[in-house]
């Protein structure tokens, strides 16, 4: 027999697991990385950062240099992170641009 007590203790699971649901989904949808905009970003971000290192291995840039420049791409995959997060787990192509921008900065100061 059910009392008010036990519809609202149910009342309460069902809605408690809807919660659950819905977050694990978003989360799922939040990162979707292989979104080819994301890619593209990230890929550009993945290569300038061995760029800098082996410009830095090979002395042609300063340890403070090198350093420089991964806090300026590491400030561009946090912007790309935090626009991502406002779509869906995707970035525009009005973003993608900016960031290729911010980007393509940084890669001219990499000999």
């Amino acid at each position: 027999m059910f009392t008010t007590t036990n519809a609202a203790r149910l009342a309460a699971l069902a809605l408690s697991l809807g919660f659950v649901a819905a977050t694990t989904q978003l989360a799922a949808a939040g990162w979707a990385q292989n979104h080819p905009r994301r890619a593209e970003v990230n890929a550009r971000l993945t290569l300038q950062n061995w760029r800098i290192n082996q410009a830095e291995k090979h002395g042609l840039i300063s340890p403070g240099q090198a350093n420089a420049l991964h806090a300026q791409d590491r400030f561009i995959r946090k912007e790309e992170r935090f626009d991502a997060s406002f779509n869906g787990g995707h970035i525009t192509r009005s973003e993608q641009k900016s960031l290729n921008q911010q980007e393509n900065g940084v890669s001219s100061k990499i000999p």
